[in-house]
């Protein structure tokens, strides 16, 4: 046997970060794209900070090894490795936004700095600090302070240092950095040649005019950041409600413990020295040195300039053959099931479903669970046009929401105002499910109607993140549904569900139990496979439940995106195990779990990953899939995903992020692009049969 079961989960996370790295120093990926993966990966890092590394950190400080959650490692190790890792990380994306803007001088798009600037847009530049800049900026002074301020999390600062004439007096201040001002400010062109410029560094040029009252010999500026724990400590008092305590909350997060401290490394010592003694930071936090520039996550918001031919080409979504958006879908999804596999297809469909829903004489109730949603969401005009055509309309809304917690209790209590009926989920429990079910009178009876997703009700982040969504009037499985909408209500009592697989309290032993039976066919010399699609595989239960499966000659196709646990390919362990993730143009977000049942393949789709919380701690639903050509569509999309050749890396024990080789004379095979043309395909070909 190997001599350890499992990858550390957060060496697991950084590896999959390095992915997402991996495409921003791609030659091959669209210039423009590059740095917007750039940005993407330093986003990541924020998020992985606040959350992650910040429980961890809560670990170490604690005394705790926490070596049974951590997979073996200690926390205090775990710290180390992480800050390691994240430093030698943080280096790579430098070296690689390096290249990048070498290349983009090549295309004639150069970024320039406060030393480089021309008279020309120098006048510009005049203009835009005195109109634009100079009264957004915060400049705080800080020698005298009675109390060091608060710098907020993953917001940007200068750290300013000013040398006194006087007696070689010090001054220290900082400049906090806009964020209602788009970072990246485009200057005039000439020669055909385009110039962007950093607000930082449009700030540095004004330090004289920022600074002009003070009677300074010279003045310095260093980017300095702090990332701070972002755990929501939710307080006991009886008397507030769910939506008072998550707000207050949510409020309490700008003074959160610091986890992270980057500033660049070419800042004097004594000005380094000065802000971690202010802000209490001593040498077990993570201290990372970093460049010039900070905050890169804005890179995912670089002006696109005009120039289409560096980004990827935007492929419009697909209608679904055979549901029109000008006509009833209600209509249509009553004689069969449909499936909508976005951004391939068309997040529209959603949309007109609850505004149809919401219309109808016939259609008396909507029902439906809500976790992330757009800013500006058409989801909730939706349901309040429900609301106000007298509908009864129930909303569970999860205000626990990582990081869209604000968002959700801002549309929480606009939906309130309109009469629609809240449910704030389950103490202990995350509503993690995506479901909807509504009900139409027709010929006196209840006939229900509904939609399960495997991603957010969400039209901003329909158009990257891929999710299938199965639209149904099978009245067993909506019934379910239903029941689900019961448990929020009275959640002491367990339901029985015919057809769904819910969490918390079926999803592990029904997912145990589908493995057990690829197990007994190969015991028996049947058929016997599991392709399982999802974002995290951490559980190390089910891990060992795949490793006994690939012990008995179950053959298992992974594709898991982000963290893996799992060590594929040690023989006597998982030699039968292959696991890949895609990382590409869109974010990969589907849950899609298929077993084979000699040669009667079962498919399901899910709001669940195989990880601790979501088969223990989370209301989650999985649905059977039971319409012939859906089954046979899904099974084709992951054959599609596995059979990538350019996008695909192995896990591996290494961590290193192998790239799935090309076989000779193999052509190749971008799994997404193939995906898009299988759908394109298939409104061909229904086009034809018109």
């Amino acid at each position: 046997m190997h001599n350890y079961k499992y990858i550390d989960r957060e060496k697991s996370w950084l590896t999959f970060n390095a992915r997402v790295l991996q495409e921003a120093a791609d030659d091959t990926v669209p210039l423009l794209d590059r740095l917007r993966f750039l940005g993407i990966f330093s986003n990541n890092l924020d998020e992985f900070f606040r959350v992650r590394f910040a429980a961890i950190r809560r670990l170490s400080l604690s005394g705790i090894s926490g070596e049974k959650f951590l997979g073996g490692i200690s926390a205090q190790q775990s710290v180390k490795d992480i800050t390691d890792i994240v430093i030698q990380q943080q280096s790579e994306s430098l070296r690689i936004l390096n290249s990048i803007e070498t290349k983009m001088g090549t295309e004639n798009i150069f970024m320039v700095n406060e030393n480089g600037i021309s008279k020309e847009q120098e006048v510009f530049l005049k203009d835009f600090f005195i109109q634009k800049l100079s009264p957004e900026l915060i400049t705080i002074i800080l020698n005298d302070l009675a109390e060091f301020p608060v710098l907020k999390d993953t917001v940007g600062y200068l750290a300013i240092k000013l040398v006194m004439k006087k007696k070689s007096e010090i001054r220290y201040a900082m400049i906090e950095i806009p964020n209602t001002i788009n970072r990246f400010v485009v200057l005039p062109s000439t020669d055909k040649k385009q110039y962007v410029i950093l607000l930082d560094d449009v700030i540095r040029h004004n330090l004289g005019s920022i600074f002009n009252i003070f009677d300074y010999e010279s003045v310095s500026a260093h980017m300095i950041k702090i990332t701070r724990d972002a755990q929501l400590d939710i307080d006991s008092d009886l008397s507030k409600s769910i939506l008072e305590k998550i707000a207050t909350s949510v409020k309490d997060r700008r003074i959160g413990e610091p986890v992270r401290f980057i500033y660049d490394q070419l800042i004097d010592q004594d000005t380094l020295q000065f802000f971690l003694d202010k802000m209490k930071i001593v040498s077990t936090d993570s201290i990372i040195p970093g460049g010039r520039y900070h905050n890169r996550r804005d890179y995912m918001s670089f002006p696109n300039l005009g120039r289409y031919d560096l980004l990827y080409k935007t492929n419009v979504p697909l209608p679904i053959p055979g549901l029109n958006l000008e006509g009833s879908l209600l209509e249509k999804i009553s004689k069969k099931d449909y499936l909508l596999n976005a951004p391939y297809q068309s997040f529209s469909y959603l949309t007109k479903f609850l505004r149809e829903a919401a219309l109808d004489p016939k259609v008396t109730t909507i029902k439906i669970t809500l976790y992330r949603l757009a800013k500006n969401s058409q989801i909730i005009s939706s349901l309040i046009n429900a609301a106000k055509n007298g509908k009864k309309v129930t909303v569970q809304i999860e205000l626990q929401a990582r990081f869209d917690e604000a968002s959700n209790i801002s549309y929480a209590e606009q939906m309130k105002t309109e009469g629609i009926n809240l449910i704030f989920g389950i103490k202990g429990l995350k509503v993690h499910c995506k479901v909807c079910v509504i009900e139409r009178i027709e010929e006196e009876k209840i006939r229900r109607y509904g939609f399960i997703s495997t991603g957010n009700f969400n039209e901003q982040t329909a158009k990257i993140y891929t999710d299938v969504t199965l639209f149904t009037s099978h009245q067993q499985i909506l019934k379910d549904i239903t029941k689900i909408f019961d448990f929020f209500d009275i959640n002491y009592r367990l339901y029985r569900y015919k057809h769904l697989i819910v969490s918390p309290h079926y999803t592990r032993s029904r997912f145990n139990k589908l493995i057990d039976r690829e197990i007994t066919n190969a015991f028996e010399g049947k058929e016997a496979f599991i392709k399982l699609k999802m974002n995290s595989l951490s559980d190390f239960e089910m891990i060992d439940k795949l490793y006994v499966a690939s012990n008995a000659g179950v053959k298992i196709q992974l594709e898991v995106r982000g963290i893996c646990s799992l060590i594929p390919g040690i023989p006597g362990m998982s030699e039968n195990i292959e696991a890949i993730s895609i990382v590409d143009n869109y974010l990969e977000h589907s849950r899609l779990y298929i077993f084979g049942n000699d040669g009667d393949p079962e498919v399901y789709i899910s709001s669940a990953d195989f990880m601790t919380r979501n088969l223990d701690a989370r209301v989650e639903v999985t649905c059977p899939i039971y319409d012939p050509e859906i089954k046979q569509e899904l099974i084709g999309n992951f054959d599609l995903g596995w059979k990538g050749n350019v996008k695909a890396r192995y896990h591996s024990e290494k961590l290193d992020n192998k790239y799935r080789v090309r076989k000779e004379n193999e052509p190749v095979f971008r799994a997404q692009l193939e995906t898009y043309k299988y759908y394109q395909n298939k409104v061909e070909v229904f086009m034809d049969t018109l």
